[in-house]
């Protein structure tokens, strides 16, 4: 009998909530002696994957639909429903606008 029923969705998403922050800080202490996010592709493959990538199906998937900069800069930076807010201490303006390229080469995958 479970005290709490809890959803698969709703457990994954609670997971990244609070793995995502964790491996953050990790990155952040290697900071000093290399560049935080070499490209857009990096990035998105370290942190941003483990939720949007269409094969993960815990955030919603970002390739093909056109997201404008300011859009994605906006969520980065004040998060959304779980998606948590990563100040620009983790990831700095230039690296979103990478990062913003990169989805935009991304195919459009339909998601259920």
């Amino acid at each position: 009998m479970k005290l709490f029923p809890i959803s698969s969705v709703a457990m994954r998403a609670l997971a990244a909530g609070v793995t995502l922050p964790l491996v953050l800080l990790s990155t952040a202490a290697q900071a000093e002696s290399e560049p935080q996010w070499r490209s857009g592709q990096y990035l998105y493959d370290n942190v941003c994957g483990h939720c949007h990538a269409p094969e993960v199906n815990v955030g919603p998937s970002l390739g093909g639909r056109g997201l404008p900069e300011a859009y994605i800069k906006a969520i980065v930076r004040n998060g959304f429903n779980a998606m948590p807010a990563f100040p620009a201490s983790y990831v700095d303006d230039e690296s979103i606008a990478k990062v913003t390229e990169y989805i935009a080469t991304l195919p459009l995958v339909e998601q259920p």
